[in-house]
């Protein structure tokens, strides 16, 4: 309100334009109050200039039947991160994943349609690729440098607007989602207040510095619109999944074959409750009862994490793990593999 009736701005309130006093008689308290706010604001600022550019709207066409056989069009909005600059893009899979058309906006408002090259439901991540050279790719860091409480910035579409940016902060590391639709359940999520709705599925949530530290993916909201629970998927899931859907067409989950269950004893880690026979858990030598303690060097504690661990390897890779048998720890060494289509129940 200030600001329409003195025809002035935030900024030049912050400066001291329009009050009576001088800077010195305002004093060296209030002044560095001021310009923290000042600076505050100024790399806010920055990180919006340096990442927009990066950041895309995505629209889609969807096609579907009704109950009595018809087929119904619709459009859905969404976003997305430039991963390369010959034109791949970073999106969710629930955005772009059974659409018969997609349409690119790039930040400078040139449009460009766009294919897709996979994706994956069980984490949520696909990418696209538009025909362009010269794009800005974005940057990203890895989840051993994300904080509790430090400041994140979501960029993207919310229904449909593009360009707009929302900040908040990293309420949580490691949520988990249940498996859903025969999916495998998404795991190691960051929990974010900044704003997000509807369309800023796919894009990009930053850091002070620029850097991507999750892609938006969904929110926890009675209404639908944001209820300042929002979740990321970490930048390296989602950076992995993209890696082998290019070289790939499709992501590759890694398997050890296992079924998990209650662990009830003193010992923190996670419990074997099966081995399935032929498979590399078997083959590294577990078994049922077994604890997983530790897996690639880090602590294991549930379900989850051993999963989001797993899901930070690639099909390929010999993996070091720790269990707990009969009173000792034991090392052993896992090949992961790809998850099967259908996983045996034997």
């Amino acid at each position: 309100a200030l600001s329409v009736i003195y025809k002035t701005t935030p900024l030049e309130l912050l400066k001291g334009k329009i009050s009576n006093k001088t800077s010195s008689e305002i004093g060296e308290k209030e002044k560095s109050k001021f310009d923290a706010l000042y600076s505050f604001d100024e790399a806010v600022n920055m990180v919006a200039e340096e990442v927009l550019p990066s950041v895309v709207n995505i629209r889609v066409k969807v096609v579907k039947e009704d109950i009595s056989g018809n087929k119904q069009e619709g459009e859905g909005v969404g976003s997305g991160i430039v991963y390369k600059e010959d034109g791949y893009i970073i999106t969710n899979n629930h955005v772009v994943g059974e659409a018969a058309g997609i349409i690119v906006t790039l930040a400078d408002g040139k449009e460009f349609p766009a294919e897709l090259v996979g994706g994956d439901a069980n984490t949520d991540i696909a990418v696209i690729k538009i025909n362009a050279k010269g794009l800005k790719p974005a940057a990203f860091t890895s989840i051993e440098n994300i904080k509790i409480g430090q400041i994140a910035i979501a960029l993207g579409s919310p229904f449909g607007l593009q360009k707009s940016v929302t900040m908040g902060v990293i309420s949580a590391l490691g949520r988990d989602i249940p498996a859903l639709g025969g999916t495998i359940p998404m795991v190691g999520l960051l929990q974010t207040d900044a704003t997000i709705n509807p369309g800023n599925s796919g894009g990009p949530l930053v850091n002070s510095a620029g850097q991507v530290m999750g892609i938006n993916t969904i929110i926890f909201s009675p209404s639908g619109a944001s209820a300042g629970v929002g979740f990321a998927i970490p930048s390296d899931i989602a950076v992995n999944i993209a890696r082998q859907i290019i070289k790939f067409g499709k992501a590759r989950i890694p398997f050890i074959g296992i079924e998990m269950g209650l662990n009830n004893t003193e010992i923190k880690g996670v419990y074997i409750n099966k081995v399935t026979k032929g498979y590399p858990a078997e083959k590294a030598g577990l078994a049922a009862g077994d604890i997983i303690t530790e897996f690639g060097g880090v602590k294991v504690e549930n379900p989850y994490q051993l999963l989001a661990k797993i899901l930070s390897y690639n099909v390929g890779d010999k993996i070091e793990l720790i269990i707990y048998r009969n009173g000792s720890y034991v090392s052993l060494s896992v090949l992961l593999i790809e998850k099967p289509a259908i996983v045996p129940s034997q």
